[in-house]
């Protein structure tokens, strides 16, 4: 598991179709997987108690994994600690060799002595002797780096939730999502794909509480249903689909009649998923969707997300967004910036990343920000709006980001994104705050932790 740069998420459904493995097997494997991958920081932390003081990094890395994936079997699944102990023991055999199994079969032995809520205790007086720094106790009893989970507080109290709602926000990154599914307008209706769900699932979805366009799945791969294989729907977030809306919707001045809302632009359209939602939007306003994406595998897979919108209506260039505005300037009504950033809003449905991301990546993630949404606004004519998206909500990715860019130009107002997203949902978002910035959270929306700017080129 730590030696691929590759994301769960991604890889372990399609290996799961390949060796034709389904029902409870494949959920199973799935919730083993990325519940080991969630917890891993806890199961270290608990293994390091059971090892007889030799160091975790002394081990070799599959047999770490090995013990890690026994960890939450005893501590995380319903799996009887005797057989998480002998499957654990064999599984090392097999990748390591015989050597190794002595010593998995005793710290897991060691493991499944204590309860769950007497490790937690234990790990937590571990890393916090003195009971004094709430954060670093939270940090490793709910799987977070140190640094995340103070960044994640420190995100709280910028938008004006209390910092005591930490333990909640860190405990819903570790709780796996449904799959969502968007019903992109003018391609198929939501009833209709709630209809074609319930007949290939065996389930009803239930409606989406915030998007009128998302359906939750009770189960299922959504790669089996018809509409999701013709681009027609897709795989979303409501947070995602909320942003998207939220642009379509933003509040326009100036132009000329219907010529005024006709050009819109996807900056950083990889994968897809919003260029998808756009460009079905723009189809049924007669508009006209730049979908840009810089990696050319990436520019592929928004090909194919947005292949069932009518032909013409979306156009894919491979190109740096950050040439785009000074390659068109004041071309566009309607911009999507959704940046390249670390994911912190999206732990839960991509549990590694957190083990991957240091505070280092955020010195390059922040100049790569100003430049996009720099180009973003010298793209757009004036009475245009753009969307700032992250699907972080770190202040250095968000505010910060925002307030730089805004205050080195004269050409720039701050919209209301909040009056605009709640006018996008079916239901009233609670705790959106004064404003004028948008920021969900996956602890109070069940959504990802998206963060939306809405910023109109005023010259």
């Amino acid at each position: 598991m730590v030696e691929s740069d590759a994301y769960a998420n991604l890889v372990l459904p399609g290996l799961l179709r390949e060796r034709g493995i389904g029902g409870r097997d494949a959920a199973f494997a799935t919730e083993l997987a990325y519940g080991t991958l969630r917890l891993r920081g806890r199961y270290d932390a608990v293994l390091a108690l059971c090892t007889n003081g030799r160091p975790l990094e002394s081990l070799d890395a599959p047999v770490l994994d090995v013990l890690r994936l026994g960890a939450h079997q005893i501590l995380g699944m319903r799996v009887p600690s005797h057989a998480a102990v002998s499957e654990s023991v064999a599984l090392a055999r097999a990748v390591t060799g015989p050597g190794p199994a002595g010593l998995v079969n005793a710290v897991l032995r060691a493991v499944a002595r204590r309860s769950v809520d007497e490790w937690l205790a234990a790990i937590a007086d571990a890393a916090d002797p003195l009971g004094s720094d709430v954060v670093a106790r939270l940090a490793v009893t709910e799987s977070h780096p140190a640094w995340i989970a103070r960044a994640l507080r420190q995100s709280l109290v910028a938008n004006g939730r209390p910092a005591e709602e930490l333990d909640e926000l860190l405990a819903a990154d570790n709780t796996a999502p449904h799959v969502t599914l968007v019903a992109r307008p003018g391609l198929v209706t939501a009833d209709e794909l709630a209809a074609e769900a319930a007949r290939r699932t065996g389930a009803a979805p239930r409606a989406g509480r915030w998007s009128s366009l998302a359906l939750v799945l009770r189960g299922g791969d959504p790669a089996d249903l018809p509409a999701v294989r013709r681009a027609a729907a897709g795989a979303q977030d409501e947070g995602s689909q909320l942003v998207a809306l939220a642009l379509a919707a933003a509040p326009l001045a100036g132009g000329d009649g219907a010529a005024a809302d006709a050009s819109w632009l996807d900056l950083c359209a990889g994968p897809g998923g919003k260029a998808a939602l756009l460009g079905a939007l723009a189809h049924e306003r007669g508009a006209h969707l730049l979908a840009n994406e810089v990696a050319p595998h990436r520019a592929r897979l928004v090909r194919r997300s947005v292949a069932a919108v009518p032909h013409g209506t979306v156009e894919v260039r491979t190109g740096d967004g950050r040439d785009l505005g000074a390659e068109r300037p004041g071309g566009f009504d309607r911009v999507m910036v959704d940046a390249p950033c670390t994911g912190l809003g999206a732990l839960r449905r991509r549990p590694e990343s957190r083990w991957r991301r240091t505070p280092e990546d955020l010195a390059g993630l922040g100049s790569l920000q100003r430049e996009l949404l720099g180009s973003a606004l010298d793209a757009t004519r004036p009475g245009g709006v753009v969307a700032y998206v992250t699907c972080s909500p770190h202040v250095a990715e968000t505010h910060v980001v925002v307030e730089d860019v805004v205050r080195r130009r004269g050409d720039v107002e701050v919209l209301d994104a909040t009056a605009t997203m709640e006018s996008v949902t079916a239901d009233r978002l609670p705790g959106l705050g004064a404003g004028p910035y948008v920021q969900l959270w996956p602890h109070l929306h069940g959504t990802d932790a998206m963060f939306l700017a809405l910023l109109r080129k005023t010259t």
